[in-house]
């Protein structure tokens, strides 16, 4: 049985032209989970974690069975193995019913490949397996304009965003990064929009590198529209991608969920020029959430366009950006490290990271901290003093200044 009771044929009509090149002809089961992996691209908003959580639990067919269905909550509980879950799900189903239509999902299929748009989904190999790191908020699929092989390139990439209203100084130090970091073979993302990140795709693709862009709506018409020619060159180049399907429009809850997407693709972000209230700061704090290493290009102190940079160096730990030289460094893991001592276990490297210089912290904060055992802190801290790096500071421990 398929969901709805569409016709097979008809199923397999509408996802065969939204393959990826090259991928093998589906057989119905294939079939039957491309077009539930689409529905859960329409039916939810973007980043629902309900959603995440039936698709990881009981799969994405199985799932969309059970709504098409209208399963009662003893059934989405007795499938879920708790009570818990399900009634989640009974809140979720008044904002997902509205959209749960059988023509809506193939209409999705059928204007994604009228604009030459590839369903990519966990099935394919060029699933960036870093959006799985977002749990039950990873996408369901990805609608993709161009090569979807262009995707691998994020696994050694960096993403630059920044301001719309960026000034002359932003754009310059982009298109420094940029280019930089296309000369040494990095892959650069960024959002599509007006300012930095325009810069950046520019600034990449005339370097000779790649660069991919996430957009907050669907791929049918690009946005903003000012930046149609130079999204449709990144896609001719490489990618264009997007969680929602055609027909979606960017609205600011799909740019602030979107923004999780550019950090979790990205091996690192860094904010070149933002505002106290910009929208890069939203990306920043989904790349800190995830783990990803963190940048901010300093501005200065007058301008109001590098606020943002600046509280993210201040309050959040962001790396200090000044040259691509820095942005390797957050890629490749070595940013903070002390070229003459090196040597340190991943655990001391924690505990370093979470010491502070000036404020003493004690044992306990550093494992709230760090995610570390009590007993693994108090045995780096040791290590760090006989090496200098770390002393002991009334009730606490600092990092040591020499």
């Amino acid at each position: 049985m398929t969901p709805f009771r569409i016709d097979a044929a008809r199923l397999r009509a509408a996802v065969v032209p939204t393959l990826p090149d090259g991928a093998a002809e589906p057989d119905d089961a294939d079939v039957l989970e491309r077009f539930a992996a689409a529905a859960w691209t329409v039916v939810p908003e973007p980043g629902d974690g309900v959603a995440g959580i039936v698709r990881e639990r009981l799969g994405q067919a199985r799932s969309l069975q059970l709504l098409v269905d209208g399963a009662t909550a003893a059934e989405w509980a007795r499938e879920l193995g708790d009570r818990e879950s399900a009634r989640a799900v009974a809140l979720a189903l008044p904002r997902w019913q509205p959209r749960l239509a059988a023509e809506r999902i193939l209409g999705a299929l059928a204007h994604g490949a009228a604009f030459g748009q590839r369903l990519v989904t966990r099935a394919d190999a060029h699933w960036p397996q870093a959006l799985d790191d977002l749990g039950p908020h990873a996408p369901a699929a990805l609608w993709v304009r161009g090569d979807p092989a262009a995707l691998s390139a994020c696994e050694r990439s960096a993403a630059l965003v920044g301001s719309r209203a960026s000034s002359g100084y932003g754009e310059l130090v982009t298109g420094q990064l940029a280019s930089g970091l296309a000369g040494r073979g990095y892959a650069v993302v960024s959002g599509g929009a007006y300012g930095i990140d325009g810069t950046a795709h520019r600034a990449t693709m005339a370097a000779g590198g790649t660069t991919l862009a996430v957009l907050a709506g669907g791929l049918d018409r690009f946005y903003p529209a000012g930046h149609d020619e130079l999204l449709q060159r990144v896609a001719d180049t490489a990618c264009v991608v997007a969680e929602s399907p055609s027909g979606v429009p960017p609205t600011r809850w799909r740019f602030l969920a979107r923004n999780r997407l550019i950090a979790a693709l990205a091996s690192a972000t860094v904010v070149v020029e933002a505002g106290s209230r910009s929208g890069s700061i939203n990306t920043a704090g989904h790349a800190a959430a995830l783990g990803r290493p963190l940048g901010a290009v300093p501005g200065p102190v007058t301008s109001g366009s590098s606020t943002g940079c600046h509280r993210l160096l201040r309050e959040y730990g962001a790396v200090a950006v000044e040259r691509v030289e820095h942005i390797i460094e957050l890629v490749e893991g070595t940013a903070g490290e002390d070229a003459p001592l090196g040597g340190e276990t991943a655990h001391e490297m924690r505990v370093l990271d979470a010491l502070s210089s000036r404020a003493p912290r004690a044992v306990d904060e550093l494992a709230i901290r760090t995610g570390m055992a009590p007993a693994d802190v108090i045995a780096s801290l040791a290590l760090l003093e006989l090496s200098g790096r770390a002393i002991e500071r009334g009730r606490g421990w600092v990092r040591s200044s020499s």
